[in-house]
C-alpha cells in the first residue's frame, strides 16, 4: 500500500535507572498507510504497548524517546511540545486501550464522557454534540443507543463498554487508531464483534489501525501485514497471509508452532524454551539467539539487522548467511 500515514523509523525509548539505561524499544522501524491494519504481535515484554505509547506521546517521565522518528501524513510528532501534542491526540491519533474499566469514569455517563471528548476536539453545540455521540454508538453496535447514552459504564457489559471505548476513540474522526490489546478480557463471540466492527471502520472510514496483541488468532482475523517484536526489536514484518503460511524468523516459527490446531494430535502443546530476557539482562547478538533453535556463533556476537526475504523484512542471520530456515 503505497499512501503512507504512520512512518515511525528507527524509534528508541528509554528509561534512565539507577543501574543504567534501560532500552524498552530498540530501532524499530515500520509505516502504515491509510485504510491498513497493521498488527503488532510478541510476548509480554516484547515493546507492543510501548511502541504504541511512543507514537500517542503517552511515555511517562523518566522515560523518553531517544532516537528515530515518528511522522503522521508526513509531518514529524515525535518532537512536537506538549500542548501540540495534546491537539494530535485524540483529534489525528485515536486510542483503544485493553480495560474499558479503566478508560470509562464510572462517575459519568456514558453521554457526559462522549460529550465532553467530542466538544473538545470539534465545534458543535451541545445537542449536535449529542446526537453525533449517539451516531457513533449506533455505528459501533450499542443497540437503542439513544436510550443507553444516559447510562453509565457499569450498566454495560465487557463488549459493550469496549465498543464505547471504540466509539470514544473515533469521536474526533482520527486518522489513525492504536488499539493495544482490545479484545484480551473478552469472550471468543465478543472479540469477533470487537475486531468486525475495527475492520468495518477501518474499511468505511479509510482509518489506519495499528492493532497490538498477543494473539496470533487475532492477527490472522484482523490486519493486513504483520510486525512481530521481541525484545523491543522487529524480528520479522509482512502481509499475514504470508506470514501465516511461511514464517522467516526462528521466533515466528515458535509462535505459529504454539498455536493448537484442530488436527493437532498431542497431549502437550508446543512451547518456545526459555522467556523473554529482562530489559536489564538483553543478550549481545540476537536478542534471541539463547532460544533459537538455529543460533550459530555469529547470533551470539551481532545483532542482525532487517533484510528483505520473500517480500517481507526479517531479521536474523540465517538469511546473511544465505540458509535457508
Amino acid at each position: 500500500m503505497s499512501d503512507v500515514l504512520l512512518s515511525v523509523q528507527d524509534l528508541v525509548v528509554e528509561f534512565p535507572t539507577r543501574k543504567g539505561i534501560l532500552t524498552a524499544v530498540d530501532r524499530i522501524s515500520f509505516d502504515i498507510s491509510r485504510g491498513e491494519v497493521l498488527g503488532v504481535v510478541g510476548e509480554s515484554g516484547a515493546g507492543k504497548s510501548m511502541t504504541g505509547s511512543a507514537i500517542i506521546g503517552l511515555i511517562e517521565p523518566p522515560g523518553h524517546i531517544a532516537g528515530g522518528s515518528i511522522s503522521l501524513a508526513g509531518e514529524r510528532i515525535d518532537n512536537l511540545p506538549r500542548d501540540a501534542m495534546r491537539k494530535v491526540r485524540g483529534k489525528r491519533i485515536g486510542m483503544v486501550f485493553q480495560d474499558p474499566l479503566t478508560s470509562l469514569n464510572p462517575l459519568y455517563t456514558i453521554a457526559e464522557q462522549l460529550i465532553e471528548t467530542i466538544r473538545t476536539h470539534m465545534k458543535l453545540s451541545e445537542s449536535a454534540a449529542r446526537a453525533r455521540a449517539i451516531e457513533l454508538l449506533d455505528e459501533v453496535g450499542i443497540p437503542a443507543a439513544s436510550r443507553r447514552i444516559d447510562d453509565y459504564p457499569h450498566q454495560f457489559s465487557g463488549g459493550m463498554r469496549q465498543r464505547v471505548v471504540i466509539a470514544l476513540a473515533l469521536c474526533a474522526e482520527p486518522e489513525l487508531i492504536i488499539a493495544d490489546e482490545p479484545t484480551t478480557a473478552l469472550d471468543v463471540s465478543v472479540q469477533s464483534q470487537i475486531i468486525d466492527v475495527l475492520k468495518r471502520l477501518c474499511s468505511e472510514h479509510r482509518t489506519a489501525v495499528m492493532l497490538i496483541t498477543h494473539d496470533m488468532g487475532v492477527i490472522a482475523e484482523a490486519a493486513d501485514r504483520v510486525a512481530v517484536l521481541y525484545a523491543g526489536r522487529v524480528a520479522e514484518i509482512g502481509p499475514v497471509k504470508d506470514v501465516i503460511k511461511d514464517a522467516k524468523h526462528p521466533y515466528t516459527k515458535g509462535l505459529m508452532g504454539s498455536i493448537p490446531t484442530l488436527m493437532q494430535d498431542s497431549d502437550r502443546l508446543t512451547q518456545i524454551p526459555g522467556s523473554m530476557p529482562r530489559l536489564t539482562d538483553i543478550p549481545p547478538g540476537c536478542a534471541f539467539s539463547p532460544r533459537c533453535p538455529k543460533a550459530f556463533a555469529r547470533c551470539f556476537i551481532e545483532q542482525p539487522g532487517c533484510k528483505v526475504h520473500d517480500g517481507r523484512d526479517v531479521a536474523c542471520m540465517l538469511y546473511d548467511e544465505g540458509t535457508a530456515l
